[in-house]
């Protein structure tokens, strides 16, 4: 089987910018575990993939230069590929039309659908579906059209992707973002940050691991240092149900996904929905002790449909 890897800022997709040493730590991990657990599957995959030539190439990949169309290149690639696995940011619609133009190739593309991730990236669309759902989620304000606040606030841009621009506003203190075109702003919930790493296939979607964040909080901007893959028990099966449910409401997810949640006194919080691979899965071959592409029937028979998975802890450093 011939399988394109293409996890957007590695390959190539942010040549003509700045790369922040940030997003490609996190991108970075999650393409080598990517290509890691399909080097192990047992039989034959022929991966291909391209990369951003201002950083260290993996074996074999195509270099992506200064003057390259990545997508170009992309679609390519794309066209004479069996499947294709993407990864890339929800911000400015980037993940939809990356995913919409590799359909367009007619290759089978492991991910979401289109629609549902149009949906997953706006928080204003997320906490409408939630509501409707009647699933505890964050009431989420377009910045310019929202109600009076009292207590912390934090705003964000509406298609962002993880903390980008994410910033907490303390009680008593103006929320006066520099570009409030396209922010959102939500009432601080106090509670554990945390993540729901769910593989949805086959009409069904599945809790794999959940996870602890590492916020960091400097100067009231909000970042991840990092997770704890696989460190919170779902012994009474409130999370699984809840992924469940969060995939129901989000029809066309697909493959491995993520779900930030708040674990609050009153129970799990849904912050947001990433239709796609997060960080997290770089631990997640460790945390289960399987590989993770061995689950995905794309790739191979399904392994480990009947049994009931067990997690232990994997510490990722991101900064």
């Amino acid at each position: 089987m011939r399988v394109l890897v293409l996890e957007f800022v590695t390959s190539g997709g942010m040549r003509g910018e700045v790369l922040p040493p940030s997003l490609v730590a996190e991108a970075t991990l999650i393409r080598d575990a990517m290509l890691r657990d399909l080097a192990a599957l047992p039989q034959g995959i022929d991966v291909h993939l391209t990369g951003d030539d201002r950083l260290p190439l993996p074996p074999g990949a195509t270099p992506v230069g200064a003057r390259a169309d990545a997508w170009a290149l992309w679609r390519s690639l794309a066209a004479g590929a069996d499947l294709v696995w993407p990864v890339a940011p929800e911000t400015g619609g980037v993940l939809g039309r990356l995913v919409e133009m590799l359909e367009g190739t007619g290759a089978h593309v492991l991910a979401s659908r289109p629609e549902a991730i149009r949906a997953a990236t706006s928080k204003l669309e997320t906490a409408r579906r939630l509501a409707r759902a009647g699933l505890p989620h964050i009431p989420t304000f377009a910045f310019e059209a929202a109600p009076q606040m009292a207590g912390p606030r934090i705003t964000k841009p509406d298609d962002g992707a993880g903390c980008d621009d994410t910033r907490l506003w303390p009680d008593g203190t103006p929320a006066t973002p520099e570009r409030p075109q396209g922010l959102v702003i939500q009432p601080y919930v106090a509670g554990e940050a945390a993540s729901l790493t769910v593989l949805a296939q086959q009409g069904d979607a599945r809790l794999l691991s959940a996870n602890r964040q590492h916020i960091r909080l400097v100067d009231g901007h909000v970042s991840l240092a990092g997770l704890t893959v696989g460190s919170i028990a779902d012994t009474d099966g409130r999370l699984a149900a809840l992924a469940r449910e969060v995939a129901a409401t989000f029809p066309g997810l697909a493959g491995i996904f993520g779900i930030d949640i708040l674990l609050t006194a009153e129970g799990p919080v849904v912050v947001e929905v990433n239709p796609r691979l997060t960080t997290a899965y770089a631990g997640l071959g460790e945390a289960l002790g399987l590989n993770p592409a061995s689950l995905l029937a794309e790739l191979a028979a399904p392994a480990g449909a009947g049994i009931v998975l067990q997690t232990r802890a994997v510490e990722l450093a991101l900064a």
